[in-house]
């Protein structure tokens, strides 16, 4: 069903609107209808002020004081009904929009928690709302890159995955800010991307016109099982200068976070400037992965292709500065051959730090759902479209594309470990995606044998987070300090030592290896989670069931915000589009060759 002339995902929608006082009063209006029916505004106020009858009274006493008992009975109930009026204009909103309901879900519960994570990665000098009483100030002798965030339970720093969770974190803001201010958190969600995103200016020359290096990771002696407070020795940042993967996630991160901060716009314009020069440097057309090679900690994380994160780069730059030369190269098909975009390759469909390909997919079908971008654009739009329709149906119930647990938890990477960090980013994907055919008034999607009402689609999304909430054969949330159980052995340094202002150094292997639960409870960390058969051990030595990363947790939180029903409101359509132009032209094909006689 076409909605519109031209946009068959629901015609020309407004990207920008104004809400008025004239819709404030038009909303008023509506209410006070509906009040009133079919009355006119005299014959309410009549009704309402029960105008006493102007006859002579008789004298009789009996009839007297039934006339008063009556009078009065009425005055209370007109008393009554008036209060009852003003009490229901002064609380109920006009603006269902922004209707809040009880935060009792358990999505809206995990949220705060989740978020926390982030504060006890924190390194460096940590502001005093850090609010985690087990962290310090720690490696401060870290060579001209303080701050940052630890990836996982090692106290090191890898950039790569870093720049993917800011990226992560600055689209759930972008699609729920109404629902980060319900729940009192956008404040603290934009301190988390920028104590990240500070960090990453850093990693390259940000001030300059121009880089030839950035900062890759830093990492900590494996050797030595201590806290990260201890580590006081000097630890140097690997530079690389052929890592085309690595400079364009981190162009990403800068791109996104600009347009959460697009207030501040100062601060802003130093990210953009930022993203233009490390994507420069990113498809100057040197290297083939991740690094050269030299750097012997580069296979941590080491991606294995860096074309699709030239197209999430270059969609999240295009939406950040609205210039058509970023989405010229996101839609060149030369760009989509190398990405196998269009091919059937299954582990394609499962967005991670490695994989940008769903993300950079739905944000392109994003743009031709609520845009109306026409030639040259919408034929490889469409195509991204349909890509990304076919992504969210492997996820579904009946989709033999992944197989599951037997209690239900999609096998995304195909039963190998640390399954979590994929669930939460297919369960956010597909709940964002049912939230614009919300807007859009689509009724479901089409996959072929079967159609599957979008309802099923947030269904698949509860049902995945569920299972890591605690619906799981164990009845343990994978998410610490969530519910009454969950991991008490989380594989990490600082959590595992007790804080008693002793010093340990390279000591700390007894409490690795120890059976008692951590000292410091990590709160809000979503652990690697179970194996294939649903099993689970809770050993701190074991990080392919215990450790948390930064890439999982990010992915946790945009899930956990997009399923939290803290309010009734959708995504916000408009803010990601700020600066991106009107549509250059309706959908039409290219005009005719010119005449020949």
């Amino acid at each position: 069903m076409s909605l519109g002339k031209h946009n068959m995902w629901g015609g020309p929608l407004e990207i920008h609107t104004k809400d008025t006082e004239e819709d404030e009063e038009e909303d008023r209006n509506i209410d006070r209808a509906a009040y009133q029916g079919s009355q006119s505004e005299e014959e309410v106020k009549q009704s309402w002020l029960l105008k006493p009858d102007n006859r002579k009274e008789k004298k009789n006493k009996w009839g007297n004081k039934y006339f008063n008992t009556v009078t009065f009975k009425s005055f209370i109930l007109v008393t009554i009904i008036v209060v009852f009026i003003v009490l229901i204009a002064k609380f109920v909103p006009h603006n269902h929009r922004h209707r809040r309901v009880s935060p009792s879900d358990n999505y809206t519960v995990a949220l705060p928690q989740a978020l926390m994570f982030f504060n006890a990665q924190r390194s460096g000098r940590l502001p005093k709302n850090n609010n985690v009483s087990w962290r310090d100030y720690s490696c401060l002798q870290d060579s001209q890159l303080l701050g940052g965030y630890y990836d996982g339970g090692d106290a090191s720093k890898y950039n790569f995955p870093a720049a993917f969770s800011m990226t992560m974190l600055s689209w759930s803001v972008l699609e729920y800010k109404e629902k980060y201010e319900a729940a009192h958190k956008l404040n603290h969600i934009k301190d988390i991307i920028k104590w990240g995103t500070d960090y990453l200016l850093n990693t390259f020359d940000s001030s300059a016109n121009s880089t030839d290096k950035i900062a890759s990771q830093i990492v900590t002696n494996k050797h030595c099982w201590m806290r990260p407070e201890e580590i006081e020795y000097k630890r140097f940042a690997s530079d690389c200068g052929t890592c085309p993967a690595l400079a364009a996630e981190t162009a990403a991160a800068l791109a996104a976070a600009s347009i959460v901060f697009k207030d501040n716009k100062v601060y802003s314009k130093k990210l953009i400037h930022g993203a233009d020069i490390v994507f420069k440097f990113a498809t100057k057309g040197q290297g083939e992965k991740y690094s050269s090679g030299t750097d012997p900690f580069s296979n941590i994380y080491n991606s294995t292709n860096y074309w699709d994160e030239f197209l999430w780069g270059g969609v999240w730059l295009y939406f950040a500065t609205g210039n058509s030369t970023y989405l010229d190269l996101v839609t060149s098909p030369g760009l989509a051959e190398k990405t196998g975009s269009f091919g059937k390759k299954l582990d394609r469909g499962v967005l991670s730090w490695d994989n940008k390909l769903p993300g950079a997919m739905l944000l392109l079908g994003r743009l031709r759902m609520f845009m109306d971008f026409g030639y040259p654009y919408e034929e490889i739009l469409r195509k991204f479209h349909d890509q990304i329709n076919g992504i969210i149906c492997s996820y579904l119930p009946d989709s033999s594309r992944f197989n599951r647990t037997k209690a239900g938890l999609i096998q995304l990477n195909h039963g190998r470990p640390r399954p979590l960090q994929y669930v939460v980013n297919a369960a956010f994907l597909t709940k964002l995606y049912s939230d614009y055919m919300d807007i859009l008034l689509i009724e479901g999607l089409d996959c072929g044998t079967k159609f599957y009402k979008k309802q099923e689609l947030r269904e698949f999304a509860e049902t995945q987070m569920n299972y890591i909430l605690g619906e799981n054969p164990h009845s343990m949330s994978y998410v610490v300090g969530f519910g009454d159980r969950y991991p008490k052995h989380v594989h990490h340094r600082g959590a595992s030592i007790p804080n008693d202002k002793r010093k340990y150094g390279c000591r700390g292997w007894k409490w690795r290896d120890s059976k008692e639960p951590n000292p410091n409870i990590i709160h809000g960390a979503m652990v690697a989670g179970p194996d294939r058969y649903d099993g689970f051990k809770d050993a701190r030595f074991n990080y392919n069931y215990t450790e948390a990363t930064l890439a999982g947790n990010a992915g946790l939180v945009a899930a956990l915000v997009a399923l939290s029903e803290i309010t009734t409101t959708g995504i916000d359509k408009n803010t990601m589009f700020f600066a991106v132009p009107p549509a250059v032209s309706s959908y039409s094909p290219p005009p005719p060759s010119p005449w020949v006689p």
